[in-house]
């Protein structure tokens, strides 16, 4: 059973794992160098748990030290009991939701290994921005996605923004880090994938043309807010395909157009 310990003190270096949330560039650089991610939210939490994470301590308000009892009394690691005006100096926000634990990261798959069992996979390059990050994961959870790749200068999506927006989502998709770019897309290929470049362009094929639930195996790419996937990207692929846009709307945000076009994916996709 792990101990609650109380502390009054921000300064307490017990609590270093929760200093500075808000500021994403130290967060960014620290939390993977020091092997550690935030998930914030008792649903959040559990889903880090369940997925097999493991706790280094937890920050909590006294009124969630008792709503997460259960994680508290099956737990080893310390759990911190702070006022939610302590928890605010600390983190450098208002932390509403009064459950913030830090977890152990897992060394991330091999590409291949990853490859060897799926069938539809999301490929994400240089997508920067967490909230579309987390969007991304949830959607392809929710709709059958089996993997998801990304480009090397993709946002990280253990970031707590990212895994709050997916509301833990990004635990129930696995994903890897391609280290070059867009050469490892190759390692798809090998591995008997299409791959499928989402783009606006006119002379993409429409999704439903392209027909993507028909392939045995395929990989979609998504590129960034804006920018869209680069052109190295769109020369690397076997085909351009996009969402028939109507009212004179020209394209989707990348969260939005993910979901639509993981649902064209996977709707009807080969059954084992």
């Amino acid at each position: 059973m792990a101990e609650t310990i109380a502390i009054d003190d921000p300064d307490d270096p017990r609590l270093a794992d929760y200093t500075g949330l808000t500021d994403v560039e130290l967060r960014r650089r620290r939390e993977p160098a020091e092997g550690l991610f935030i998930a914030e939210g008792e649903k959040v939490v559990r889903r880090a748990l369940q997925a097999g994470y493991a706790m280094r301590s937890m920050l909590l308000t006294p009124k969630w030290a008792d709503v997460m009892r259960d994680v508290i009394d099956a737990s080893g690691a310390p759990v911190y009991v702070v006022t939610p005006e302590l928890a605010e100096r600390v983190t450098g926000y208002h932390v509403h939701r009064g459950a913030l634990a830090s977890m152990h990261r897992s060394p991330l798959p091999d590409t291949a290994d990853l490859l060897r069992t799926a069938r539809r996979v999301a490929v994400m390059e240089a997508v920067n921005d967490h909230t579309n990050i987390g969007a991304i994961f949830r959607s392809a959870a929710a709709l059958g996605m089996d993997a998801v790749l990304l480009s090397p200068d993709c946002a990280d999506p253990l970031y707590r923004r990212s895994v709050k927006v997916s509301m833990g989502a990004v635990f129930s998709v696995p994903y890897a880090r391609l280290e070059s770019w867009p050469q490892d897309l190759e390692t798809l290929r090998t591995a008997g994938f299409r791959v499928l470049a989402l783009t606006p362009d006119e002379k993409a094929v429409p999704l439903d043309e392209a027909a993507p639930h028909r392939m045995e195996r395929v990989a979609l790419m998504l590129g960034a807010e804006g920018t869209g996937l680069s052109a190295k990207a769109l020369r690397a692929a076997d085909e351009w395909v996009r969402i028939p846009m109507a009212h004179g709307v020209d394209s989707l945000n990348v969260g939005a157009a993910a979901a639509v076009a993981f649902y064209a994916v996977a709707s009807g996709r080969p059954q084992d």
